[in-house]
Order: structure tokens, then sequence, then C-alpha cells
């Protein structure tokens, strides 16, 4: 049997049924469980929940819209931090920084066309240099090398 407490962090008070026809019953604090931590998510379910409803998206927010939500926003949230962490560490940086982040985005072909419209702030641009700009490549002048044959019979 389970009895609502006012106790912070916690939310039941759970009383054993062996122990209810005593006369000073065991009393065991059960912790609160987050709609987060029942859905396997590190993102807070609750305040997007909130926000949800207090935004004005629709006149009803069911609960599964809320943890789906909170779900994506998780998945995008770890996969530009894993491919910011690579551009750090190619860069030889232990901090990502915003420009880690453009880069990471940018060269990824499905996050690009998801900002494509997003400028971030200190991200600066890509390195792109046309192939017109580039210095030509010269021929070397050196006769071919006394111990390559040719190929001719």
């Amino acid at each position: 049997m389970k009895i609502p407490c006012r106790l912070s962090g916690h939310l039941w008070i759970d009383v054993r049924m062996s122990e209810c026809k005593k006369k000073n019953p065991k009393l065991l604090l059960v912790p609160k469980k987050t709609k987060s931590s029942m859905a396997g998510l590190l993102f807070p379910v609750g305040r997007v929940y909130r926000l949800l409803k207090r935004g004005g998206y629709a006149d009803r927010v069911g609960p599964g819209s809320a943890i789906y939500l909170a779900a994506v926003l998780e998945y995008l949230t770890a996969e530009i931090l894993e491919l910011a962490g690579n551009a750090a560490r190619e860069n030889k940086k232990s901090r990502i920084l915003p420009r880690h982040i453009q880069l990471a985005v940018r060269n990824d072909e499905e996050l690009n066309k998801l900002f494509s419209c997003v400028t971030i702030a200190q991200g600066g641009v890509l390195p792109n240099v046309l192939p017109e700009l580039l210095p030509k490549k010269t021929m070397s002048l050196k006769p071919p090398h006394k111990s390559v044959r040719s190929q001719e019979f």
C-alpha cells in the first residue's frame, strides 16, 4: 500500500502489508522517478512538456510528444557534440569552440541541410580555395633517370 508523502525528493511512503497489522509500521521512502529516467533520457521531459504547453503550439499536448521531442533533441545534441569533438581533436584542442561546431555542421551533409539558414556566431567560414587560384604544377625539365628503361621493345 502506498501513501502520498510531501517530503521533498520522495513521492510515496511504502507501507508493507505485513507491517500494516502492527501498531507502528515501518515506513519506507521510495525515491521519486522523473519522466526522463523512466524514458531513459538525459534531457528533461517535464521541462519540454511544460514549454510545449505554454508555447501555444496546440490546444492539447500529449505526454508522448514531450518524450519524443526530448529524445530527438538529445540525439541531435549528441551527434553535433561528437562531430565537434572530432573537429577539436583534429585541431589539437581539448575544448570545443564555436569554430569546431561550425566545421562539424557544415561538413556533414544532413546537418548542413538542417542548419542551412543558421548562422553560428564566431564560427568563421569553411576553407575553400578555387582550383584556378592554386599555383600551377610545373613539369620537371630533367631528363629521365638512366636506370629507368622505356617499355618500348
